[in-house]
């Protein structure tokens, strides 16, 4: 029986675990194809809320939520630093591989010591695009045509290990980065159990291959990128609202007050639905233009118009754009910050 460890922390992760988990379960009627997840790495728990309660990372919840479920064992690590007593612990598990999906920590070649396999890591990407952390926000934010998934060989380097398996998927430029890392973790969880199967059944590593092109990267995301710079192109904000959900969010200010803009589209990409709407004036950038009923509150932009359809003051609930201006009197012909 191959042994499992898993790495991760955000609730795509915990996605693409349970997918696992539960196919693991099911590879027990064939032992030749069995495999087990005996422990999981993932992130402490964080302070949260008023109260600042530590919560735990999604991973860890969800591996809560299976042992009780299933009166099951699998033990979870959470250091913030692996140091010798965390690789003993986990050692003392005998995992065969690691399989990673959002961990978020480089780890050094003591650590890939302990498994026969090494290490396989699901990254959001195309590879050798965007390495890091971002993938699917960078290429949303650059509208790109197309992005996709990788399965690859965990390496000592970020990134850079062997391709086992790729996927490429269309983009249609509405997606939010939530909905792609989603899919990537549905579908690339899917495969992973596949690969875990063929390493039980066969005693081997798949076959892979170097990566091929220039390599790209992506960088951090911090809160303060989520500032929308009305001089820039309805297109452009259009990206970065649909590229930072749900975090950091995309925020303005009206009147000195923080307004999140949560959805909104191109008015050029409804233009064959709706040619009435308007695409552009010369208004100053961040002029609230109209309130349509039918599409939403149109905003000027440097270059063409954005249509946002709900909306988030500071501190208060969301809103769908009609509900919002029941309660935005005097809000058109303003200008946002």
């Amino acid at each position: 029986m191959l042994r499992v460890l898993y790495g991760g922390s955000p609730a795509v992760s915990a996605k693409a675990l349970e997918l696992i988990l539960k196919d693991s379960a099911m590879s027990a009627s064939i032992p030749e194809e069995e495999y087990k997840v005996v422990g999981v790495l993932t992130n402490p728990p964080t302070a949260q809320g008023r109260h600042k309660d530590l919560i735990p990372t999604d991973v860890e919840q969800y591996v809560r939520i299976w042992n009780e479920a299933r009166e099951d064992n699998i033990q979870v690590f959470t250091p913030d630093h692996i140091f010798a007593q965390d690789r003993e612990a986990i050692s003392a598990l005998n995992p065969d591989i690691f399989v990673c999906f959002a961990y978020g920590h480089i780890l050094g070649p003591k650590f890939f010591s302990m498994f026969k396999y090494g290490g396989i890591n699901l990254h959001p990407s195309l590879l050798p695009k965007y390495r890091g952390a971002t993938p699917v926000n960078a290429a949303i934010l650059n509208r790109d045509e197309e992005t996709g998934l990788t399965i690859q060989k965990m390496s000592l380097a970020m990134d850079e290990g062997d391709i086992i398996f790729q996927q490429a998927t269309r983009l249609t430029g509405t997606e939010t980065a939530d909905k792609v890392l989603y899919n990537s973790a549905v579908y690339g969880g899917s495969h992973i159990t596949t690969i875990l199967r063929g390493i039980s059944r066969t005693g081997e590593m798949p076959k892979s291959t170097p990566q091929v092109g220039e390599p790209s990267y992506c960088s951090i995301i911090k809160k303060e990128d989520g500032l929308i710079d009305w001089n820039d192109s309805a297109e452009k904000i259009d990206a970065q609202i649909r590229a930072y959900t749900p975090w950091p969010g995309c925020f303005t200010h009206s009147n000195g007050v923080q307004l999140k803009i949560i959805k909104a589209r191109d008015a050029n990409k409804i233009a064959a639905q709706d040619p009435n709407i308007v695409k552009n004036t010369n208004a100053v950038p961040g002029t609230i233009l109209e309130y349509n009923k039918q599409r939403g509150i149109l905003i000027q932009t440097g270059d063409g118009v954005l249509i946002a359809t709900e909306l988030q003051w500071q501190a208060k609930k969301s809103m769908d754009y009609k509900s919002f201006m029941n309660g935005a009197r005097n809000f058109i012909g303003t200008v946002l910050e």
